[in-house]
């Protein structure tokens, strides 16, 4: 097919977000086939210790590239999800002049030694060593509006930015979500009506809502082991690099979303399929006549005291990747969580429109799984480009592929950001762990509150 020349590179470079998003992990009743005996340690593959891209020129094993496909692979991916600048063009999302909002501290030591069971496992980790478990480089737990806890590991620093990976999702909703509910995108109309240039496509009849819910029904599938799969067609289109001899196909994001086409009844079954979100950056981008990184920053990134400028990788015609190109420093994405966490308020000034959060909670009516792979995720549903757990604390989550997480829990005024390069890309490999710490940590910050 068309760009396969390109697979070594964007094979990688799609796996940012495009892999599933929520299965099973490394514990024992949940392996799913990853064994951790088969990669490096975490504190072994430390970038540091790898000595990734160091000298003048760095030694040849010790090199890094693009176009090889080796910056995602790894454990050279440890020192590439936080230098992803490096490898692939972005546009940055300015933090303006505005004051920084200094972060209130209350570390709490205890948190290191706080034990947590995972899914399937009979021997409690150390919250420390959970840490290490599932190669976090980042985290930061805020409770009440305060920093208890903040880690950074594997060489990653407070002032590096992130590859989010999916995560970038959930940022890409909310604006479309805040437009919503401003009156400015009608949810209930097709994505034709905003976007004509996708009226013959699969998304064409579909609503705003069911585009937003992940509920299309369209021919697309990320299966990276069939070489016919759409995701191959999608991720050459997205290869910022120069297009191989020969090739035909879609250049650009916006130039490919118009040859999806549709397969069933939209509204009637959750599918996780990026193309989703590309759509949601296109509308958010034609309603407000500004990118999604532009949008992004005008709106939120300029105006709650972010710390650092944020990046958007781009496409070749510079489209941000809306469905997985947003790098960010841990402390500004915990800054944009507790927006999130005050209902969309920042210092007394309503940011986003105050409907924008309790729209997420709710959730939404099609479960995230019709055989969910955990008991505890049986809850779960999709809304905005959020996942909501269904819990008793109405939490809910921003998710990427290899370990990128926001957790809020607004019951407990408990807020998680943890950035991470696992070696593995599905949340299998870490969701037995993770999952069940967060819920853990949330009640152990109530528990201390409560004394």
């Amino acid at each position: 097919m068309q760009g396969l020349k390109l697979r070594p590179a964007m094979a990688l470079f799609s796996t940012l977000v495009l892999a599933s998003p929520l299965q099973a992990s490394v514990c024992p009743d949940y392996s799913a086939g990853y064994n951790a005996d088969d990669y490096i340690s975490a504190r072994d593959s430390a970038p540091e210790k790898m000595g990734w891209m160091q000298g003048s020129p760095p030694p040849e094993d010790k090199r890094i590239k693009l176009s090889d496909g080796s910056f995602f692979r790894f454990p050279a991916l440890r020192y590439s999800a936080a230098h992803m600048s490096e490898f692939l063009p972005t546009t940055l999302v300015k933090k303006r002049t505005a004051q920084v909002q200094t972060l209130q501290y209350e570390l709490d030591a205890s948190i290191d030694t706080l034990e947590i069971t995972p899914w399937g496992a009979t021997v409690p980790l150390s919250w420390e060593e959970s840490l290490w478990q599932t190669y976090t480089d980042g985290i930061i737990v805020m409770h009440q509006g305060k920093v208890v806890y903040e880690r950074f590991l594997g060489g990653f620093n407070d002032y590096d930015r992130h590859a989010v990976m999916s995560v970038t999702k959930s940022l890409t909703g909310t604006l479309a979500l805040d437009l919503v509910h401003q009156g400015l995108l009608d949810e209930s109309l097709p994505v034709s009506h905003y976007i004509p240039e996708l009226k013959v496509s699969g998304f064409g009849d579909a609503t705003v809502k069911q585009l937003l819910n992940m509920t299309t029904a369209i021919d697309f599938d990320e299966n990276y082991a069939d070489p016919k799969s759409e995701i191959w067609t999608f991720s050459a289109a997205g290869n910022p690099l120069p297009k191989p001899k020969g090739y035909t196909g879609p250049t650009g994001y916006l130039e490919y979303l118009p040859s999806v086409q549709k397969a069933g009844e939209h509204g009637h079954r959750f599918a996780y399929r990026t193309a989703n979100t590309e759509v949601v950056g296109w509308l958010v981008a034609r309603v407000t006549g500004m990118s999604v990184a532009d949008y992004l920053e005008e709106r939120i990134w300029s105006r709650i005291g972010m710390e650092h400028d944020a990046q958007f990788q781009v496409d070749e015609r510079g489209t941000p990747f809306s469905g997985g190109g947003f790098n960010a420093s841990l402390r500004d994405l915990a800054r944009f969580a507790e927006l999130l966490r005050n209902g969309g308020k920042y210092q007394g000034e309503q940011i986003l429109h105050p409907d924008v959060v309790p729209d997420i909670m709710r959730g939404n009516s099609h479960a995230a799984f019709e055989s969910p792979l955990h008991e505890s995720l049986s809850s779960w549903s999709y809304r905005g480009m959020w996942w909501v757990t269904g819990d008793a604390n109405k939490s809910f989550m921003a998710r990427g592929v290899y370990g990128q997480n926001i957790y809020i829990d607004p019951t407990n005024d408990v807020v998680i950001v943890r950035l991470a390069s696992h070696p593995v890309a599905a949340n299998r490999a870490n969701d037995c762990v993770t999952l069940p710490a967060y819920q853990r940590i949330s009640e152990f910050l109530t528990e201390q509150n409560h004394h």
